[in-house]
C-alpha cells in the first residue's frame, strides 16, 4: 500500500458522503444559490485542509460556509469570515495576500495549514455530534501528516473542543481538557493550543473580536512556533 500523503488524504476527504444530512444540505445550497452567486458552479463537496505541508501552525475552524467554502472549494475563501481572517493572516506574515475570492486567485500560505473540525457546510452552522465524529479522524490524520507542526490555533469553542479531541486521538494517554477562551493557551501532548474567538460576523460586527485581537493571537502563534 502506498504511504499516506496530504494529497491522498485530501482526495479521500473530497469524496466523502458519510453524513446524509450534510450531503443533502451542501448540494441544496449549491442548487439554490443567492442572487449574488447565481450561475456560479459550486464545489459542493467536503473540504480538505490546505496550506504549507511544512507548516508549524495549524489553524482550525468549525466548518465551511454554505456559500463560502462550499462554493469556492477552499476553507474560508469567499465569505466574510475569510475576509477578516485573511487580512489578519497577511498582516502577520502567514499568507501572501490579504484577500481570497477563489481557488485560482494566487493565495499561498507560509508556515500555516488550515483545516476544520467538520468538512461539509452544516445547516444553521450547527453540526450534529455524529457528524463531528465522522469528520474528526480526518483532522487526526492531518495532524499526523504535518511533521513540523508545533502550534494549533482554534477559532472558537467548537474548534477548540475538536482540536482537543483530535489530539487525544493521537495518544494512548489521557489528555487535559483546558477551558476555551480568547488568548487561552494549553500544552497538549507535543502541541501548544491557542484559542481565539471565531471571525464570524457575529463577533466582528459587535467588536467581540477586533483585527488587533486576531493579529495578537496569530503573532503569538508565530512566536511559539519559532517562525521568526
Amino acid at each position: 500500500m502506498a504511504p499516506e500523503t496530504l494529497t491522498r488524504l485530501s482526495a479521500e476527504i473530497a469524496a466523502c458522503r458519510r453524513c446524509r444530512r450534510l450531503v443533502e444540505w451542501r448540494e441544496e445550497a449549491a442548487a439554490h444559490p443567492p442572487a449574488r452567486f447565481a450561475g456560479e458552479r459550486y464545489w459542493a463537496r467536503p473540504l480538505p485542509g490546505w496550506g504549507d505541508p511544512a507548516a508549524r501552525v495549524l489553524l482550525v475552524g468549525l466548518a465551511p460556509a454554505a456559500h463560502g467554502g462550499n462554493r469556492t472549494g477552499r476553507l474560508f475563501t469567499g465569505d466574510k469570515s475569510g475576509d477578516f481572517l485573511f487580512a489578519s493572516l497577511h498582516r502577520t506574515g502567514f499568507v501572501n495576500q490579504p484577500t481570497s475570492t477563489n481557488v485560482a486567485d494566487g493565495l499561498a500560505a507560509r508556515g500555516l495549514y488550515i483545516a476544520a473540525v467538520v468538512r461539509c457546510a452544516p445547516p444553521a452552522n450547527e453540526p450534529l455530534p455524529e457528524e463531528r465524529g465522522n469528520c474528526l479522524p480526518y483532522l487526526v490524520r492531518e495532524l499526523e501528516l504535518l511533521p513540523e507542526l508545533r502550534v494549533v490555533v482554534a477559532l472558537g469553542a467548537y474548534a477548540w473542543d475538536g482540536a482537543l479531541r483530535a489530539m487525544a486521538g493521537l495518544s494512548s494517554k489521557a489528555m487535559p481538557r483546558p477551558a476555551f477562551g480568547h488568548e487561552a493557551e494549553a500544552t497538549v501532548g507535543r502541541y501548544r493550543l491557542l484559542g481565539s474567538y471565531h471571525p464570524s460576523q457575529r463577533n466582528t460586527f459587535t467588536g467581540r473580536l477586533t483585527p488587533a485581537m486576531l493579529d495578537a493571537a496569530m503573532l503569538r502563534a508565530r512566536r511559539l512556533a519559532a517562525l521568526d
